[in-house]
């Protein structure tokens, strides 16, 4: 399948990310909840509770690049009426919106929260959104047709306005502004996570997600960009969670997936996919400081976006003990930075519809250090299509494995393609906590320890959720 090109979409970010100030910010007065790590209340309350010591964790020392400097401790000097446990979307925007502003802050969150709904909880549907804005797909469809509208200018006038102006309906129960010293984690055991929310963490320092399953953060309203590429592109508006200048975070046992609504579902257009999905972990706009682990990435096309233009700045990034699974591209596409992955496990075999496309995307003068990272090549795929680039960007690899076997991804690459990547990178990682000197044994063990729900309420690591329930793993 022809893959996106490598840029964002244009006037439908900053009109997304416009809505996150709609979001209240009213302080949270509500009963307390004392929440014990053996004794979780079987229905929550939005309140003061006790952080268990999952909440209190802190990133370790030397553990990726989000390490450096000040660190990386979310909410952990939360006083308790900064402690909250949450199950709503409505409690969930009171605890972050909750004064004073920048005060430490654990939000716990119970069991899985839909973010499209109204204020009283009921589930919103596009048709909801777009009723009164005049806005229709059909009569979008009709007036951007490229037979009619041509392919040299993005859409404008009266259809196009009613668009953005049923976008910004959603935008304002989807979008969820995660303020600094904040740490946001789900209470193991509950099944915790987001379903069809963006969290959004802009200009704010020192924020840990963890434990979550962020799942189909779907966009109503994709627009119509004729002059992107040459047949043109839908570009839809929401990431899972996106760092725009964002400082110090740590993304850590998270599940992010499109499913249940797989990209297979999406219907096509002036012959391209409606595409309703943008990133899963996006990290753009000088965001600096990042470290990401032990996360699943499952079932997705544009997964993680490091840079937003060539023209970004900072974005010094770890990525280890992750794991990607039916991932089409960006896992991750690399500009400018300097990004260290190691032990992760990219698993290139289709799923659900998805079929890979390129792993790792170095572009911008981007540096990336990759130290015994493992790819599963399922036999439709090559050697050389695990990697892609523009010419300017480095891959330095080390023992680096496919199939078990000791492999040169740069030069299998640089023998497929005119325009070649350097292999070596002018930087060397020093903050390698965890670093584990082979990959042999990375896909079984990443199996039982990335993604969500595998943590205990003290932050060990226990049996997955699917084998301590009985529950079937979805089929590869």
């Amino acid at each position: 399948m022809p893959l996106a090109p490598h840029r964002r979409p244009r006037a439908r970010r900053r009109t997304a990310l416009a809505a996150t100030a709609v979001i209240g910010a009213a302080g949270l007065a509500a009963a307390p909840l004392v929440v014990r790590a053996d004794a979780i209340p079987a229905t929550p309350a939005a309140g003061t509770a006790a952080a268990l010591p999952l909440g209190r964790a802190v990133l370790p020392a030397g553990d990726g690049w989000a390490s450096s400097g000040s660190g990386t401790t979310g909410g952990h000097a939360a006083d308790a009426a900064h402690v909250f446990t949450v199950g709503t979307r409505a409690e969930l925007v009171r605890a972050l919106g909750a004064g004073p502003a920048g005060a430490p802050r654990v939000i716990q969150v119970r069991g899985r929260i839909a973010a499209d709904t109204d204020a009283a909880g009921h589930a919103l549907t596009c048709a909801d959104h777009a009723k009164g804005t005049g806005y229709s797909l059909a009569a979008y469809l009709k007036a951007y047709d490229p037979a009619v509208w041509g392919r040299r200018e993005l859409p404008s006038g009266a259809q196009e306005s009613a668009r953005k102006s049923a976008a910004a309906r959603q935008a304002e129960r989807v979008l969820l502004d995660v303020p600094s010293n904040t740490t946001l984690v789900g209470v193991p055991g509950t099944d915790a996570g987001i379903e069809g929310g963006s969290l959004t963490v802009k200009k704010a320092d020192n924020v840990i997600v963890r434990n979550l399953t962020l799942a189909d953060t779907r966009d109503c309203f994709p627009q119509w960009d004729p002059t992107d590429g040459a047949q043109g592109n839908w570009n839809s508006a929401y990431d899972a969670l996106t760092l725009r200048g964002a400082t110090h975070v740590w993304a850590d046992h998270n599940t992010f997936t499109d499913g249940p609504h797989f990209d297979a579902a999406n219907p096509r257009y002036f012959g391209r996919e409606y595409q309703v999905h943008d990133g899963a972990l996006d990290i753009t706009n000088a965001s600096d400081l990042v470290t990401v682990s032990y996360d699943r990435f499952l079932d997705h096309d544009k997964t993680m976006l490091i840079g937003s233009s060539d023209r970004d700045t900072k974005l010094r990034v770890t990525l280890h003990h992750n794991v990607f699974q039916g991932i089409v591209q960006r896992a991750p596409l690399a500009r400018v930075g300097q990004v260290h992955l190691y032990n992760n496990h990219f698993d290139t075999t289709p799923r659900h519809g998805y079929a890979h496309g390129y792993s790792v995307n170095v572009r911008a003068g981007a540096q990336v250090v990759s130290q015994y990272d493992h790819w599963t090549l399922s036999p439709d795929r090559k050697v050389s299509d695990l990697l892609s680039g523009d010419g300017t960007g480095a891959f330095d690899g080390t023992g680096t494995l496919v199939d078990g076997r000791a492999t040169d991804l740069v030069a299998a690459y640089n023998r497929a393609h005119a325009k070649g990547i350097r292999p070596r990178a002018d930087w060397q990682p020093r903050l390698t906590t965890g670093l584990e000197t082979s990959a042999a044994h990375l896909p079984e063990s990443l199996a039982r320890r990335a993604g969500a729900g595998v943590l205990t309420a003290r932050g060990t690591v226990g049996a997955p959720a699917a084998a301590r329930t009985g529950a079937q793993r979805q089929p590869r």
